[in-house]
């Protein structure tokens, strides 16, 4: 396993001078809101933390960084990355303006997976145990007079959490080895985690996941397994709907298929990461209920 947490050291030019925030809060700034939102709930008052990526109306994967982002990050004391090649734009924007002390926390590394592997990491409830738990060891080295109330915090996180893991657990028990079809990767993680089968081919997923074109075998597959019923939920990302994808989705609607939309970040962008995911799996439970009705 790679190391977790890097902290910018020998070759940088410059030092972090002002990352206090409000009330003497240390700022995090997080390249995705989903990990956003775990990390400032485990912060508490004591880090202000900021999200570059939040809108769930655009693809993360198209997203153009700002000045506003490459200053949020100069200033940030704590920065957490997705890597796993999800979002360059920031391990670059990082190099580019190197800060003596700043601490960087690369959830491909935290978790061992390098660029290729699926990025989506966040659908994964074992993964975003062990961030948690990332984050908060971070936090205490950070300031380790403070330890005690980020364990606390911890805490009150994972009594948060308690619904979105029941969900979990409650579907994985009621539909282990269902079949659904999915429109991208980012299905793999939850569909592992819930024990769901996904009959979409793994090579379609990856092409609407990359932004490439997916062949015309895998299309008359799909096509043949929604005639055919043989998916019982259609799962798809809802941010990269492409032709495809649109399609696919009529078609599944027209066929009687219930369809479930996902999203990369929280959605609405106001939510918590806790509510967001109970939200999501409330709706494919029910979808795999009327699917397996009767």
């Amino acid at each position: 396993m790679l190391v977790a947490v890097a902290t910018l050291g020998a070759g940088c030019n410059r030092t972090l001078s002002t990352s206090a925030g409000k009330d003497g809060a240390f700022r995090v700034v997080a390249a995705e809101n989903v990990w956003g939102s775990l990390a400032a709930q485990l912060a508490g008052a004591r880090a202000d933390v900021v999200s570059i990526v939040s809108s769930p109306a655009a693809d993360p994967h198209e997203y153009e960084p700002t000045a506003v982002d490459a200053r949020s990050l100069a200033v940030a004391r704590m920065v957490i990355v997705n890597g796993i090649g999800y979002d360059p734009w920031a391990s670059r924007l990082l190099a580019a303006n190197p800060v003596r002390g700043r601490v960087v926390l690369d959830v491909g590394d935290v978790l061992g997976i390098r660029a290729g592997g699926n990025p989506h990491r966040w659908y994964s409830p074992r993964d975003v145990q062990r961030m948690i738990e990332a984050i908060s060891r971070a936090y205490a080295k950070l300031e380790p007079g403070h330890a005690r109330s980020f364990t606390r915090q911890r805490r009150v996180l994972e009594k948060r959490l308690q619904g979105y893991r029941e969900a979990v657990a409650a579907i994985r028990k009621r539909y282990r080895g269902v079949p659904v079809g999915a429109s991208e990767s980012i299905v793999e993680p939850l569909a592992r985690a819930l024990g769901l089968t996904v009959l979409t081919p793994g090579s379609f997923l990856d092409a609407v996941s990359e932004g490439t074109e997916a062949t015309a075998a895998d299309r008359a597959t799909i096509d043949r397994q929604i005639a055919q019923r043989q998916i019982a939920v259609w799962i798809y990302n809802r941010q990269n709907a492409t032709p495809d994808v649109a399609r696919i989705t009529e078609a599944a609607r027209r066929r009687g298929i219930p369809v479930v939309p996902i999203t990369e970040t929280l959605s609405p962008a106001s939510a918590t990461f806790e509510s967001w995911q109970s939200r999501q799996l409330r709706e494919l439970a029910g979808a795999l209920a009327e699917a397996t009705s009767g």
